[in-house]
């Protein structure tokens, strides 16, 4: 049995790209996209007639509605290949505003809705911004799940797990780059921070018993991945799938929920004052969070320049 195959006995495998062909070769659970993902694909010719279809439809209409029905038309194609959940990401731009975070859920879960797909099949990816966690606090409440994102620090994920978000995605990747460039050095399995932050969090949540889901995302290499084997979810890039795929040998769970009960932990709770003092404790989740906000809103404005070129 090859790696790929033994990690999804135990975890729940997610497709993280924008490509179908690659949903369909290695069968994922669940699939996510971002701004980047979906800016990328557009420019492909194969899903350009998906674009030219939404213009078809709705480009009498303001970019706002255009970039919204765009997002749901991947999300409808997605949902015909993988049988779990679709996660279809807010505006970056809104990641400081609770309202109109809380105002584009509930528009983009309606338009799912109107093509007859069930809440519980979609995911709102959300920036975790103290805003953001609110915003899914409130969602989760009226049954619209979440998925915060540009998750770093330790801070972000308690404040999820006490609002009763449906699921976090850690970038690991995200924080190994930056410790690799700070440190200026490498790490290898458990050496590494950002499967070390995941780890943490993951121990932390099945400890307290939060039913929040830990979906490890943002991988540099398979490594990574064989080091969160047993992690709720992880979300791995058609590259990763492919060496996983192609790798034999065994692949033992890392992660184990029975023995994260039995270590050693102090339960905490975040206000915002608190949240925020904990969270800016932390300088490479700072910089990051900040840093992967920027870069999402710039793909979107990107992908709005490509539709009005269109």
């Amino acid at each position: 049995m090859n790696q790929l195959d033994q990690l999804k006995q135990y975890t729940t495998v997610v497709a993280d790209t924008g490509d179908f062909e690659s949903m369909r070769e290695y069968q994922p659970q669940d699939a996510t996209t971002n701004p980047t993902l979906i800016y990328k694909a557009v420019q492909q010719e194969a899903y350009r007639p998906l674009l030219d279809q939404v213009l078809a439809d709705h480009g009498d209409k303001g970019m706002d509605d255009v970039l919204d029905h765009l997002l749901i038309a991947f999300g409808l194609r997605i949902l015909d290949i993988v049988p779990g959940r679709v996660s279809t990401e807010v505006d970056a731009r809104l990641s400081f505003d609770t309202l109109k975070t809380i105002e584009k859920a509930r528009k983009l879960m309606s338009l799912y809705e109107a093509a007859g797909v069930d809440r519980n099949r979609v995911l709102i990816k959300i920036a975790t911004t103290w805003e953001g966690v609110k915003a899914a606090e409130e969602l989760e409440k009226e049954g619209i799940h979440c998925n915060l994102t540009l998750l770093f620090s330790f801070a972000q994920a308690v404040a999820c797990a006490e609002a009763g978000v449906q699921l976090i995605s850690p970038f690991v990747g995200r924080i190994y780059d930056w410790y690799k460039k700070e440190e200026g050095r490498d790490y290898e399995g458990a050496e590494d921070p950002g499967v070390q932050s995941v780890s943490r969090i993951f121990s932390y949540y099945k400890k307290f018993g939060y039913a929040t889901e830990v979906m490890g995302a943002s991988f540099r290499n398979s490594g990574q991945i064989r080091a969160l084997a047993g992690c709720d979810l992880l979300t791995i890039s058609p590259g990763l799938l492919e060496e996983l795929q192609s790798s034999e040998g065994d692949l033992p769970v890392q992660l184990d929920a029975t023995a994260a009960q039995r270590e050693d932990l102090e339960k905490i709770s975040l206000d915002q004052s608190a949240f925020r003092w904990l969270h800016n404790q932390d300088p490479m989740a700072v910089e990051k969070l900040g840093q992967g906000i920027r870069s999402f809103a710039k793909d979107t404005f990107d992908l709005e320049a490509l539709i009005r070129n269109a």
